[in-house]
């Protein structure tokens, strides 16, 4: 019960150490509640209920034994092969290497998230917000001005973009003639220039581009609204909304535009002004003079106004950020019962080593080597371990499949991410049996057969 009373109070003070890391890594407010009348009763009755617990076994087993079997020796010491202790030495395992496969998992998701083909080209975009307080012609200005820079590729203006946190527009389409007889297609519907497709690199198919300063009415409409519309050769097909009718003039290959846990929906784009963003492609040389480069012409354009600019590329990433902050939350978890597991191994370690310090004494009398001693106390262990892999790897591969559900593209659950995992609980129950394993071994027979 001291052991138990002490642990809570380091416990408690490594929480409050780390609590400020742990909002950081979690994204919390979370703090302390010592002023909180429950906390330290809690505290307290936790501590005696956990060494209680932790006591009482040891307690009646010790206090069974008859005095006189014990002051003639004939009491064992403990099985060799007990099933409590190397279950829970398996169970602490089996958790470690649970966390250890599902952290790879999320961060192999996560780099499969930002380096999917999504359709578009995120990289070297400069967005540029607020832009809707030059005016029209402010904006048109801003456009013209951007495009002499020898490091700019194009200017797009639209605050319709393929990432979280910009504007939406949901709406129904119909086939021409058919809005009473046909089930319409939910989709967005986005206001963008004629530079738009060239700025975020997205392929077009068929059709044409809009031209500057568009007044056809016409739209581009992506893969899944031709195939939702069933539209056989959709260029130069009218669809309508609102009573509204608009000719498609062009298809574009889809793309994603909004998180991957989405599939991929209907959109049409029709040519307007929606003049809050400005999206500039720079080339890939030096990044940061071109930023120079913009900040000055947006200061000759809007003296009073300090601009606001992000990457495209960052964004897109912060959509993911609950994947990886989950990650680097996976990740400590599986350090902290990695730690855990190797402690009580290491306890296990020292316990066997000591109960069979006769077997080991004799073997080395009768001309046994370290190295194949040092094999014999850890290949127990090596086994424990791998039960543990075999335990924990379906339970791991299961929870992984049901969390990637989520996601309408996955990243495929390797066979690699298993046998890696395995390999680092191996190598780290070997590392932590090695010290005990080889102390035994070259350890003085003389000293462990005396007694006989």
């Amino acid at each position: 019960m001291l052991y138990s009373i002490l642990s809570f109070i380091v416990g408690i003070l490594l929480t409050w150490a780390l609590l400020p890391y742990f909002n950081v890594l979690a994204s919390k407010t979370l703090v302390m509640p010592w002023l909180n009348p429950w906390f330290i009763p809690v505290i307290l009755i936790s501590s005696v209920i956990v060494g209680t617990l932790a006591g009482i076994y040891p307690a009646f087993y010790l206090s069974s034994f008859k005095p006189a079997s014990v002051l003639k020796g004939s009491i064992s010491t403990g099985s060799k092969n007990s099933v409590l202790r190397n279950g829970l030495v398996v169970f602490q395992f089996t958790a470690s290497i649970i966390l250890i496969i599902s952290t790879f998992v999320i961060y192999n998701q996560m780099k499969y998230i930002l380096n999917k083909d999504i359709g578009f080209d995120k990289d070297q975009v400069v967005m540029l917000q607020g832009t809707n307080t030059l005016g029209d012609n402010g904006v048109k200005n801003l456009k013209d001005e951007l495009l002499k820079l020898s490091s700019v590729k194009s200017v797009s203006v639209s605050d319709y973009l393929p990432i979280e946190g910009t504007k939406r527009n949901g709406n129904t389409l119909y086939n021409e003639g058919k809005s009473k007889v046909e089930t319409g297609v939910d989709s967005q519907f986005w206001i963008i220039d004629n530079d738009y497709l060239k700025t975020f690199g997205i392929k077009l198919l068929q059709g044409v581009n809009f031209a500057d300063n568009d007044k056809t009415g016409g739209v581009i409409v992506n893969q899944t609204m031709v195939q939702k519309l069933n539209l056989k050769n959709p260029v130069g097909k009218n669809i309508t909304h609102g009573g509204d009718k608009m000719r498609i003039i062009g298809v574009v290959k889809d793309f994603n535009f909004e998180s991957l846990r989405q599939p991929i929906g209907a959109l049409a784009m029709f040519y307007g002004n929606s003049p809050s963003i400005v999206s500039v492609k720079v080339s890939g040389g030096d990044m940061q003079n071109t930023i120079t480069q913009i900040l000055f012409l947006w200061k000759n354009i809007s003296p009073s106004q300090p601009i606001r600019y992000t990457f495209m590329d960052e964004r897109y990433a912060n959509m993911y950020a609950d994947v990886q902050r989950m990650g680097h939350i996976f990740t400590s978890f599986a350090i902290l019962a990695i730690v855990i597991a190797c402690l009580g191994l290491f306890a296990l370690a020292a316990f066997m080593a000591e109960q069979r310090s006769k077997e080991i004494g004799i073997r080395k009398v009768l001309g046994a080597s370290i190295q194949s001693i040092t094999r014999l106390l850890s290949l127990d262990f090596v086994k424990l371990v791998v039960v543990a892999i075999v335990i924990a790897s379906p339970i791991a591969w299961w929870a992984m499949s049901k969390w990637l559900e989520d996601f309408s593209y996955a990243a495929p659950i390797s066979w690699w991410i298993f046998a890696f995992a395995g390999a680092v609980a191996i190598v780290i129950a070997l590392l932590t049996v090695s010290f005990q394993s080889i102390k035994a071994a070259i350890a003085n027979p003389i000293k462990a057969l005396r007694s006989e």
